[in-house]
């Protein structure tokens, strides 16, 4: 039971970093496609509130809500994993 545990928090903290470290980077890719969709071409505003427009609509973005998988596919396949050990 301690091992089930011990699993548990481990793979959680884990995954937390992995989920962070994702998330920084899917917003780094995000800015960096606005930076270059600015330097394109001319638009209206500042350079700027372009970016934060773009990394605000970003906020509520599929893309931005699918990196929760991180938590969901690695729990799924060990709970896949147990089942197909223990009771086939």
């Amino acid at each position: 039971m301690i091992g089930i545990l011990r699993l548990a928090v481990f793979g959680f903290l884990g995954l937390s970093v992995v989920y962070v470290l994702v998330s920084v980077y899917s917003r780094s890719v995000r800015r960096e496609e606005l930076e270059k969709e600015w330097d394109e071409g001319p638009k209206q505003g500042s350079r700027e509130d372009f970016i934060e427009k773009g990394m605000i609509e970003y906020q509520g973005s599929l893309r931005r809500k699918l990196i929760v998988l991180v938590y969901i596919i690695p729990l799924a396949a060990i709970i896949g994993l147990l089942y197909v050990m223990n009771f086939m």
